[in-house]
């Protein structure tokens, strides 16, 4: 089973269930919300083979952790994966848009300078901006659109820039969700789940759930489910060998 965007150290017994994840999941991508929280993570989880930790500087909380971009940026070069970065474009967060904008160019920039990473972006209210920010910064590596929730224009704008997404069960819960699925190119898709910010029956979804999408993309897509768990696992090779 694989998930390429959760927030495993956020749970409340993080580390033991790291344990059983490192067991069931055969990768698990943990995005981190600063670069502390990614340097106190790596180590904790660091003896875990099958569990990797991602660089990152949340949107959600840059206002408050600025001081923390210099460490981010430097930080890049030693990090194979980045994320969570990216905008927020909703209300609550729209007042730091500008200052969200140019620490995610600079992200973009050095991610380019240093050959290229594999990038969970948050673009939650925010994804033209996203787009056109990745249009502009050039090669910059995989960038890995999570829980995308634009407009099919704009994702048909993002496929063509090279984009992939990673989609959850919380996300194609609701047929907006269903329908974007419907036009992602199947070989750049991989499972996620947000958790343990993401829920359904009222139960918090752990890494190891995000496979249910299996079911779901088998019937959006029209595709046998032991086909759409082959092409999961052939997309994550692929991401893999691109970054």
């Amino acid at each position: 089973m694989i998930d390429v965007h959760s927030h495993l150290d956020l749970y409340p017994d993080g580390l033991a269930l790291a344990r059983k994840v490192n067991v069931r999941n055969e990768f698990t991508l943990v995005v981190t919300t600063s670069p502390r929280a990614y340097q106190a993570t790596s180590r904790v989880f660091g003896e875990l083979q099958n569990i990797h930790v991602a660089l990152g500087l949340h949107p959600e909380v840059l206002e408050a952790k600025f001081v923390e971009l210099e460490q981010l940026i430097s930080g890049i070069k030693g990090a194979r994966f980045v994320g969570e970065v990216g905008l927020d474009g909703t209300p609550k967060f729209r007042k730091s848009l500008e200052l969200q904008q140019r620490a995610f160019q600079a992200v973009l920039t050095e991610c380019r300078l240093q050959g290229g990473r594999i990038i969970s972006i948050h673009s939650r209210g925010a994804a033209q901006r996203v787009i056109a920010a990745l249009a502009a910064a050039g090669d910059v590596g995989v960038p890995l659109l999570h829980w995308f929730s634009g407009g099919v224009a704009e994702l048909r704008t993002a496929s063509r820039l090279g984009c992939w997404f990673s989609v959850g069960p919380a996300m194609l819960t609701g047929e907006k969700g269903r329908s974007l699925l419907a036009h992602m190119p199947m070989n750049r898709v991989l499972p996620e789940t947000d958790g343990p910010f993401t829920e359904q029956n009222g139960v918090t979804l752990r890494p190891w759930d995000a496979w249910r999408v299996c079911a779901v993309i088998s019937e959006v897509w029209g595709m046998p489910l032991d086909e759409v768990e082959h092409q999961l696992r052939r997309n994550l090779t692929k991401l893999l060998q691109l970054g």
